[in-house]
């Protein structure tokens, strides 16, 4: 394993973690991005034990493989929403210009995990 790897799979964790944990600090943040047929606060709960979940599992040899892969299964199940937010006029995210960056940031995400799924 390779340091940057190494480091990329810290950051990554640490980054997962952390947005897992905001969706329970701070559940009223992302009732935005939840569509209102769903049960927003269960939903919200849900996907922020997957995040905390996820970046846990890149800390540990035997999980990185499956962690990362869930990541970028997560990723890619979000992008619909992010894609979703973009065309609202106004975005959850904040403004216009943070939903417009926030596409090719998900796809850099996802291409991340794709690195730390192949190399570990």
């Amino acid at each position: 394993m390779t340091l940057l790897l190494l480091i990329l799979r810290i950051i990554f964790g640490a980054f997962f973690c952390y947005a897992g944990f905001m969706h329970f600090k701070k559940p009223k943040f992302f009732n935005g991005f939840i569509p209102d047929f769903l049960p927003k606060l269960t939903v919200n709960y849900v996907f922020g034990a997957i995040e905390f979940i996820l970046g846990i599992s890149l800390f540990f040899n035997p999980t990185i493989k499956n962690g990362a892969l869930g990541i970028f299964i997560l990723m890619t199940l979000f992008l619909p929403i992010h894609i979703w937010d973009l065309l609202k006029e106004k975005p959850a995210i904040g403004s216009k210009k943070l939903a417009i960056i926030r596409i090719p940031l998900q796809f850099l995400l996802m291409y991340l995990s794709y690195l730390i799924y192949i190399n570990s």
